[in-house]
């Protein structure tokens, strides 16, 4: 799902952008800085985000409180459950670095199918030429 939304990001039409795909394991608190947006993916553990993501945004809050400009980003979990507890933490935490959510959150079950790596592709697609476009 990830390779499809990074596909999705790097599209051809879209020139203005430059896409990379950082694990929350070896994401830092300066890539936030440097970013202009941001998909954040994970399963869904226990009905929670994964453990390498939450270590993320315990990392890098303190890191770039007060200096990070509001930043759009979208969600992609693949769940065990529905999905909305992994959601509803990550909006949480979102919310305070500030992060802006600018596309609905997508939502798979199990192996990925091609209609859920084409609505991927589709959400990476979307953010990349919405910041192009300045839109957010």
């Amino acid at each position: 799902m990830v390779e499809a939304v990074l596909n999705g990001a790097r599209s051809p039409e879209i020139t203005g952008v430059e896409s990379r795909l950082l694990t929350a394991a070896t994401a830092q608190p300066e890539d936030l800085l440097q970013a202009d947006g941001l998909i954040v993916a994970t399963p869904e553990n226990f009905g929670y985000m994964s453990g390498a993501l939450k270590d993320f945004f315990d990392r890098s809050f303190y890191e770039v409180e007060g200096k990070l400009l509001p930043l759009p980003y979208a969600i992609v979990i693949n769940a065990g459950n529905d999905g909305s507890g992994a959601q509803r933490s990550i909006e949480r935490i979102a919310n305070g670095y500030p992060l802006i959510q600018v596309q609905p959150t997508l939502i798979a079950h199990g192996f990925p199918d091609q209609p859920t790596l084409d609505r991927c592709a589709e959400l990476g697609a979307t953010l990349a030429a919405g910041l192009e476009l300045n839109m957010y």
